[in-house]
């Protein structure tokens, strides 16, 4: 197959790249070249930018095009537009953040959607994510056609080379040892997918010419963040290392949120979009690793990398500690009163 992968150079994009080129296939990669322009040698490689300059798709020919970078309905629109029929069959990475929540445990790909008052609205914020992608989502079905579409919606993406650092920071902090804070309850739920598989599921819906809507997530509900964290610990955690859970009112309080602790909602209205039933994907050919085998993997990938806990994600080993403290000093005087 000819595929175009649209952003194939960072994260999920490269893993895609990867299984595009590992499946044998004829893959050219549309990027600015700011990121990993050195990767890939076997790949065509075509530099612009989607915001604006399109020029270097006015000629060849796709079966496929992956786009895993729009975040505005005129991107998706611009690319329509240059690509005309040559793109083949449209394959777009969206994000369970299109769901209006708070939606129900186990939810399907056909829950409520979240809506925008301004659908053309350039600013992307925690309100706003969602319902950009549902808008792109529509504005790909409107103009390649539903038989011709396919729409990814992943949970949180994991493994190696994950620029957001989330869930590596979990790895990385729990393999150091010592006192670990654990947010929440061990109950609140969580998914994730590995970008790894998750690329050569999206590669082998291409080559199947599979359309539809899909769930990209690990694993099937119940699974809670003291499944995560406990798994994370078996495979990484030093002799000593302690989990204490601290309630999510007491975090909040003191300013915590998810923006600070890396995967944690935060809050409630959001818990349950960890939720989501991916026994579509499933059925569609999607087989995640087991997690342990991500855990693994991805802080085997930063002890070659010799990488240390990155600024600015996560909680300092400070600050972890004075929030541990003071967690302890209330729970000696007796139960926390919100």
């Amino acid at each position: 197959m000819r595929i175009l992968i649209i952003g194939g150079t960072k994260f999920v994009g490269r893993h895609i790249t990867e299984a595009a080129l590992g499946a044998g296939h004829d893959v050219t990669v549309f990027h600015r070249g700011s990121t990993g322009a050195d990767l890939f040698p076997q790949a065509t490689h075509l530099t612009g930018d989607r915001n604006g300059d399109l020029a270097e798709l006015s000629a060849g020919e796709w079966d496929a095009t992956i786009d895993v970078c729009a975040y505005f309905p005129r991107q998706v629109r611009s690319l329509a537009a240059a690509l005309g029929e040559r793109g083949g069959r449209y394959l777009y990475v969206s994000s369970t953040s299109a769901y209006k929540t708070p939606v129900a445990p186990g939810f399907s790909e056909d829950a409520p959607l979240a809506e925008l008052d301004d659908p053309a609205t350039e600013e992307i914020t925690d309100e706003t994510y969602g319902g950009l992608k549902v808008a792109c989502e529509r504005a790909a079905v409107e103009l390649f056609g539903a038989g011709a579409t396919t729409v990814i919606r992943p949970t949180y993406v994991v493994g190696p080379y994950d620029y957001s650092y989330r869930f590596t920071w979990w790895v990385e902090r729990i393999a150091r040892g010592g006192g670990v804070l654990a947010p929440g309850g061990k109950e609140d739920p969580i998914q994730v997918i590995d970008a790894r598989d998750m690329g050569r599921w999206i590669v082998s819906l291409a080559e199947r010419s599979v359309t539809g809507i899909f769930h990209a997530a690990s694993p099937p509900p119940p699974f809670g963040f003291g499944d995560l964290l406990e798994a994370i610990a078996a495979e990484v955690a030093p002799a000593g290392t302690r989990l204490t859970w601290v309630e999510a009112d007491f975090l909040r309080e003191f300013g915590e949120s998810a923006e600070t602790i890396p995967l944690w909602p935060g809050g409630d209205s959001e818990r349950d979009i960890n939720t989501a039933d991916p026994s579509r994907a499933y059925a569609a050919g999607l087989s995640p690793r087991p997690i342990r085998q991500t855990i693994a993997e991805v802080h085997a990938a930063e002890l070659a990398a010799g990488s240390p806990l990155r600024e600015g994600v996560g909680l300092t080993p400070e600050r972890e500690a004075d929030l541990l403290a003071a967690w302890r000093a209330i729970q000696a005087a007796g139960p926390h009163q919100p």
